[in-house]
């Protein structure tokens, strides 16, 4: 997910992200501007190719995503839309070559527990999730290891809050909670609900490899995960993948992965141990850690690693006046691609929602700017891969940009939006205070839809979705998502909707593409954010962070390469 800067990271990023609140719907709706109207037929169309079983599930490095980029960029072609990415012979490429560490196990990897030396097995998908190795690693070979519990895995000098009170964790592996030590009382100090950082599984995998761990567990439980058990299992047991780093051991311990709740609790109370006493002991800075005392872990595999290619996809219309100031609109192209069968045998993961809607809808806003009069500011279309490895894709953009960071105004980044009815609101990716949610709900309010904030804080969809990347070098990025006030059924309606797809399609085949979807709310979002984008690429502004955001001093630093408003 990130190059060698995860302690750093994980400091910028702990401070979770107000929630400010906003006027409520206006009384009298408002005529909507003039705005480029989305073709729903088009749209359903995209999202149909995509997602169809001959993508493959869209998977980095494979014929799937040869079908997508082909398909990606002759759409974007056909729009009118100019290939922005590499340069290659003095002229701009569709694609950004994006070199990956790929990781899959060979075969069926052998686990096992020992609780007083007699051993039993533990099931790859069932009671574990064992990650393919990122540390470079061809071969693990684990020999009874202990496990130590760690609490939540959080180092955070700031907060006076540490799990591992100088334990030696070398050749031991650790067991962890997942979310922050405050998830479950709502008051504390890793603000409350609203997950930071250090509650999420990448800060605790890269907090255990600085402290010397062979492995890390994480304990799945429903709520502070934010999922069930099939997203983790689909989600873990497939083909993994990291950005190229010089240490990758600084970033991995050789064993990630989840286990189960119950297993879990099975394996304390084997070694004496109350799990959930020692939970609520956890949620404490007085916590410490404790051995599983007579319980070890033996695992065995061979792992295919080898360094591959994959590609951002990148379009580009030139601004008319100041080309090399930048508007971003970015979704992400990969699913998770051939996995594990489901109850049905499928093992396609179509991804339709996730993401070939954004996807779509990258190429049609892209299509309305080719078509429209030409933007002062330039637009560029950023289609990464990888976002299910860890947002690998815009990783390796915003570390590594084709237009320069300190002149890119505003970052959209559209992540599964709903294919389905209009709503009167929409959502965010998190909260954090900017301008360009105050620019996003103004200009919402214009079609008279209001904003809600995210829904579940918890569950840390800010640091999810392809804007986090920017968000922490200081561009202004947001990640817009679907309302749940459904103007056919109301709040109740959405949320059922919403809790519906996270439980039964969510990272699992059954995300497919289905005809009766009208694509009419998504059509409507789809205007608001072209307003919004065109308004700023018509402009001299520069939005920034609020005045106590974590992510303002990075923007401020690069305010001298910027002309004044």
């Amino acid at each position: 997910m990130k190059l060698p800067v995860a302690a750093p990271l994980a400091v910028l990023c702990a401070a979770i992200l107000s929630m400010p609140a906003y006027a409520a719907k206006p009384a009298k709706a408002p005529k909507p501007p003039k705005a480029p109207t989305f073709d729903t037929k088009r749209l359903s169309e995209e999202v149909k190719v995509l997602s169809s079983d001959e993508f493959e599930g869209r998977g980095p490095a494979t014929a799937g995503e040869t079908k997508t980029i082909d398909y990606v960029t002759a759409q974007l072609k056909a729009a009118g839309v100019q290939p922005g990415g590499d340069l290659k012979d003095g002229k701009r490429l569709w694609t950004q070559a994006v070199p990956l560490l790929r990781a899959e196990i060979a075969g069926t990897p052998t686990i096992s527990v020992s609780v007083k030396k007699k051993a039993r097995p533990l099931t790859q998908g069932n009671e574990i999730a064992i990650r393919a190795a990122l540390d470079g690693s061809k071969n693990v070979a684990i020999k009874n290891a202990p496990l130590v519990f760690a609490g939540y895995g959080v180092t955070a000098p700031e907060r006076q809050w540490d799990d591992f009170k100088n334990v030696d964790l070398k050749g031991k592996i650790a067991i962890v909670l997942i979310n922050d030590p405050d998830f479950e009382t709502g008051d504390g100090d890793f603000g409350g609900k609203a997950m930071t950082y250090y509650g999420r599984w990448t800060y605790k995998y890269e907090e255990a490899a600085r402290r010397g761990a062979v492995g890390l567990l994480i304990v799945h439980e429903t709520d502070p995960a934010s999922y069930g058990w099939a997203t983790v299992k689909n989600s873990n047991t497939n083909t993994m993948f990291d950005v190229v780093r010089d240490n990758p051991r600084a970033n991995h311990p050789t064993m990630e992965g989840w286990i189960q709740r119950d297993t879990a609790v099975s394996l304390f109370k084997s070694a004496g141990l109350d799990f959930e006493k020692l939970k609520k002991q956890a949620q404490t800075r007085e916590f410490k850690p404790v051995t599983l005392k007579n319980v070890t872990l033996s695992a065995a595999y061979a792992v295919d690693s080898q360094v591959i290619t994959s590609q951002n996809i990148v379009g580009r219309i030139e601004g008319s006046k100041r080309p090399d100031e930048t508007v971003i609109y970015s979704a992400h192209w990969d699913h998770l691609g051939v996995g594990q069968p489901d109850a049905k045998g499928d093992k396609i993961y179509n991804g339709a929602v996730d993401n070939a809607t954004g996807t779509a809808a990258l190429i049609e806003i892209g299509r309305a700017f080719a078509k429209g009069k030409k933007p002062q500011r330039s637009i560029v279309l950023l289609n990464v891969t990888a976002e299910e490895k860890g947002l690998l894709g815009s990783e390796y953009y915003s570390a590594r940009p084709l237009y320069p960071l300190a002149k890119t105004v505003a970052v959209f980044n559209m992540d599964a939006f709903d294919p389905g009815g209009v709503a009167r609101d929409f959502t965010t990716s998190g909260s954090a205070k900017q301008e360009l949610l105050d620019d996003l709900i103004a200009t919402a309010q214009k079609w008279n839809v209001v904003y809600t904030p995210d829904p579940k804080p918890e569950a840390g969809h800010f640091f999810r979705s392809d804007h986090f990347p920017f968000a922490k070098r200081g561009v202004p990025a947001i990640s817009i998502g679907s309302g749940e006030d459904l103007v056919a059924g109301g709040v109740a309606a959405g949320k059922a909707e919403a809790e519906a797809y996270i439980k039964d399609r969510y990272h699992q085949p059954a995300d497919q593409w289905e005809p009766t979807w009208t694509y009419a709310g998504m059509a409507r979002d789809m205007q608001i954010l072209y307003t919004l984008g065109n308004e700023l690429a018509n402009s001299n502004r520069w939005p920034n962070w609020a005045e106590d955001s974590e992510f303002r001093a990075a923007r401020d630093e690069t305010a001298d390469q910027r002309p004044a408003k």
